[in-house]
């Protein structure tokens, strides 16, 4: 969903796997991918906190977390049902 001021809210959902520290989300870039094989990238410059306070307990205990993020690339909006993962 598009962001009050600028960028975009990603609310992630965690699939499989052991939740990262929220700490190592913030500055992340995230490269995802649509069902289709289109891609994109966006960096993350903060948490929504709709939903109260992003924390690594919340996240862990919850699997889900909501990013702000600026999309880099003109690879699309990110939507939903795509992949999104930490860029290495």
């Amino acid at each position: 969903m598009d962001a009050p001021h600028t960028g975009r809210i990603l609310r992630l959902r965690l699939q499989n796997g052991e939740a990262p520290p929220v700490r190592s989300l913030k500055g992340a870039r995230l490269h995802a991918t649509a069902p289709d094989g289109r891609s994109a990238t966006a960096h993350v410059t903060g948490f929504a906190t709709f939903g109260g306070k992003a924390s690594d307990a919340r996240l862990a205990r919850t699997g889900r977390i909501d990013v702000h993020v600026v999309e880099e690339d003109g690879g699309g909006p990110i939507s939903l049902q795509w992949e999104v993962t930490p860029e290495r």
